[in-house]
């Protein structure tokens, strides 16, 4: 019944105007996102990595070595597997515990239990897998949080690590998105699907696909609904160039419809 209460209540968000207050550009402060628009980004985000079920909370997808946990799919190495994205679970655990939560015990291994996709698929409905699926169902408002504090805090670091004659434009394009809460989902969700575009060995080919990338290849456009759009356009961009670009053997083509219509959500409102 808790899920179900939640989950009619991430709909009823879904429909809540934007609150009227706007970014400051000089401070860099953004819009504050009520609780309801966060509740309706944390649903969006469910249904893009998880199709919005329970069952998807627990994740392990052909063709990659670990599991993806949670609304964001966190991603959880094993002991004998460290790839080249940057790895979110542990990232959230902390989260957790700074915040006083605890979660079930299988959740806090340094690594991931499962060492295999075989493994994984034999224990899915183990006593713990469960365990952790209904507390990853009744902690959406914390892992919504999660992903919009990570979000926060990129731009500094994107700015950072950008050319020193790109700072003021990504940062001017960063304000532009984030002055809609449709915008502030398309930051919010790019930086958990697919990262910062600040790790070196997340490129193919010396190219990257991350926020910084997606910022500073965005063109000339208004600020608001416009700037979500353009955003929209320069994620599927910097995705299509990053399928271009990858090992054959990474098979990344069958990823290009989804991501696609993924990009595709920031255009719309929330």
């Amino acid at each position: 019944m808790k899920i179900l209460t939640f989950a009619l209540v991430l709909v009823a968000a879904s429909c809540t105007p934007f609150a009227a207050n706007s970014a400051d550009p000089h401070t860099g402060s953004l819009p504050e996102l009520t609780n309801a628009q966060k509740a309706a980004i944390g649903k969006k985000i469910w249904q893009n990595e998880c199709g919005g079920t329970v069952e998807g909370l627990t994740t392990w997808n052909e063709g990659e070595e670990f599991p993806s946990l949670g609304i964001g799919h966190f991603i959880w190495y094993t002991s004998s597997h460290q790839g080249p994205f940057t790895e979110t679970w542990p990232l959230f655990m902390q989260y957790c515990k700074d915040r006083g939560v605890r979660p079930p015990s299988i959740a806090l291994s340094a690594d991931s239990p499962w060492h295999s996709q075989t493994e994984f698929k034999k224990n899915f409905q183990s006593g713990p897998m469960i365990q952790l699926r209904q507390w990853l169902a009744s902690s959406v408002t914390l892992q919504t949080d999660f992903i919009i504090n990570r979000s926060r805090a990129t731009l500094p670091k994107i700015l950072n690590g950008a050319p020193a004659d790109d700072r003021a434009r990504i940062a001017a394009n960063y304000q532009k998105v984030a002055s809609t809460a449709q915008g502030q989902y398309a930051l919010i969700d790019y930086v958990n699907f697919k990262g910062e575009g600040l790790n070196p060995s997340e490129r193919y080919k010396g190219k990257g696909w991350g926020l910084l990338q997606v910022l500073g290849g965005m063109k000339h456009v208004p600020s608001g609904p416009a700037a979500a759009t353009e955003f929209a356009a320069s994620a599927t961009r910097a995705l299509h160039q990053r399928i271009d670009n990858s090992p054959p053997a990474r098979g990344e083509a069958r990823w290009r419809a989804g991501w696609t219509n993924r990009c595709q959500t920031y255009a719309h409102p929330l």
